[in-house]
């Protein structure tokens, strides 16, 4: 891409992400939107340059805007989405993040699993019980059921009981009516930290289950 596309492709982002009336601010009800907005331009800048002819710029740049007005879109639908999702749900340890193109709904282990063990418990399932509901109610997504661990122990250990939870929290949605091929499951042991493990705190906030719901692009 020449100068003048990255420049053409940086207004579009800036234009449709960015509003003076908010910068500064630290509270911004549209962020999420936003993001959307920002992720779907750099993906129709790609799709523009991967299919433009002759004009790469022009291509780059209609790209760019249709995938930013597609994209923040979804963020709005998703803050739709997780604002309902949490008032459904009666276990307030359960965080809902809304990243601007998924729904990241995370189960932390201290509510889900014994220590050591891949049994969810029984005072969660009926959270989960709502999870489904809700995948069932917004049915264009992808759902992605990815276990976390903490550094402790042996890592090949913590892979493999990571795989098992993430099973675990995939076959309850599944038996409350959610498709088999809209779900998929990863462990990914203790490779992606959300905070550090050199203390208690920090090792309780990596060891979780998170619910990944992607919409489909339209």
């Amino acid at each position: 891409m020449d100068f003048k596309v990255s420049l053409a492709v940086a207004v579009v982002a800036l234009g449709a992400c960015t509003d003076p009336a908010t910068l500064g601010s630290g509270d911004d009800p549209n962020k999420n939107a936003k993001d959307g907005a920002l992720i779907g331009a750099i993906v129709g800048t790609g799709i523009g340059l991967a299919t433009a002819g002759g004009d790469k710029g022009k291509s780059a740049l209609i790209g760019a805007a249709a995938g930013a007005a597609a994209g923040g879109l979804i963020g709005n639908e998703l803050d739709k989405q997780a604002a309902e999702l949490r008032n459904n749900l009666a276990n307030d340890g359960i965080s809902i993040t809304n990243t601007g193109d998924s729904l990241v709904v995370s189960l932390p282990q201290d509510i889900t699993f014994d220590t050591d063990s891949f049994t969810v418990r029984p005072s969660l399932q009926s959270d989960l019980g709502t999870v489904a509901a809700h995948l069932l109610k917004y049915p264009d997504s992808t759902v992605r059921v990815v276990g976390h661990t903490d550094s402790e122990g042996d890592a090949s250990y913590n892979l493999g009981l990571s795989q098992r939870r993430a099973n675990a929290v995939a076959d309850i949605l599944q038996s409350d009516g959610v498709p088999y091929s809209r779900l998929q499951t990863s462990g990914r042991g203790e490779e992606q930290p959300v905070a550090s493990n050199l203390t208690e705190e920090g090792r309780a906030q990596n060891r979780r289950v998170e619910i990944i719901v992607v919409p489909y692009a339209s």
